[in-house]
């Protein structure tokens, strides 16, 4: 049986974050971006490949620790920010993560998504929010806020999203929450997601939440000019698709659906972790590329993915829209001001 400290990352946050830091092997590219307003530190639970972290970046806000399970999702966060998240959060002491002003937690979406089996909390990876709420008790975070599938809001008849609330409450945090799209904030996507926002003392779903206003980047604007010929589908299923569907526009992204229905839109629908190999196709002839799909979740050109197609799609699939997490962000820092 392990413990808590059997983490190779217990106790040695500021050792590592010193160690990358002397080596020059790893330079964040994402620091802080001005003077932040209201929260300027920030701990990043199941990190992934860092949508919060770049968000957060962009309004001042510094990084004092994060943590992800997925080798690839670490990899990923060190060679971006030049700081190395620790593994398995069951494993990390609350008084081991340095105190900061915002707690963000991208939970796992897996036991609430409509491709998974929807056992929400009984789920061994939905159990994981525990953690979370350790965390919170222990550090007392002035803001906290966390990201899943729209699904989690009716998980267990609400009952997921009802405990969720509550025992933030019960820790001294009003508690909101709304669906939000990233197609409302500039982003060609459909990607609708619920964002839980917890602020110490602050009253009761009184969060001021971002207007959805931005316009739409066309997508032609995140489509590579020259994507390189490994993307391209055999031609069997390319004559399948136009055989099963006509475009009434270019570019598109055409999606198929689990039934098999092909559909297509001059945006796409939401990047998925584990959907079929083909489930997006541009113009029914090729798969995103790995900078496609980084566009597709906000983030910049800047950001480097080095990881082969099948590991990208999984960790692009399953990161926030950054967008969005900066829409927010801000109105959470202007509550705390």
């Amino acid at each position: 049986m392990t413990t808590k400290t059997d983490s190779p990352y217990y106790g040695r946050f500021d050792e590592i974050v010193a160690a990358l830091a002397a080596s020059g092997e790893a330079a964040d590219r994402f620091p802080p971006q001005g003077t932040p307003t209201g929260l300027a530190t920030f701990a990043d639970l199941f990190s992934g490949i860092g949508g919060f972290h770049v968000a957060a970046s962009r309004l001042g806000m510094e990084c004092v620790m994060a943590c992800d399970i997925d080798p690839a999702a670490r990899e990923a966060y060190q060679a971006n920010f030049g700081l190395l998240p620790a593994g398995d959060v069951e494993k990390i002491h609350a008084s081991e993560i340095p105190e900061h002003d915002a707690l963000f937690a991208g939970l796992p979406c897996q036991p609430f998504s409509i491709i998974g089996d929807r056992r929400g909390l009984a789920d061994p990876r939905g159990t994981l929010y525990y953690e979370v709420e350790r965390i919170v008790a222990a550090r007392q975070p002035r803001a906290v806020l966390i990201e899943n599938v729209k699904q989690f809001t009716t998980a267990q008849g609400g009952r997921a999203l009802d405990y969720v609330a509550s025992s933030l409450a019960d820790l001294g945090y009003g508690v909101d929450w709304r669906i939000l799209n990233a197609l409302d904030f500039g982003l060609p996507q459909r990607r609708e997601r619920v964002f839980i926002v917890a602020l110490r003392g602050y009253p009761h779903q009184s969060f001021p939440w971002p207007t959805p206003c931005e316009p739409m980047t066309p997508l032609a604007d995140i489509l590579e000019v020259d994507p390189p010929s490994s993307a391209t589908v055999s031609e069997r299923i390319r004559r399948a698709r136009h055989a099963a569907h006509t475009a009434a526009e270019r570019p598109a992204v055409w999606h198929e659906n689990k039934s098999g229905k092909v559909t297509s839109h001059p945006y796409s629908c939401a990047l998925r972790a584990s959907a079929s190999y083909n489930y997006l196709l541009v113009d029914g002839e090729r798969r995103l590329t790995t900078r496609e799909m980084l566009r597709l979740q906000g983030f910049p050109d800047e950001y480097t993915l080095d990881a082969r197609i099948t590991a990208a799609r999984r960790l692009t699939g399953n990161a926030v829209a950054v967008p969005v997490v900066e829409a927010v962000l801000r109105e959470m820092q202007n509550a705390c001001a």
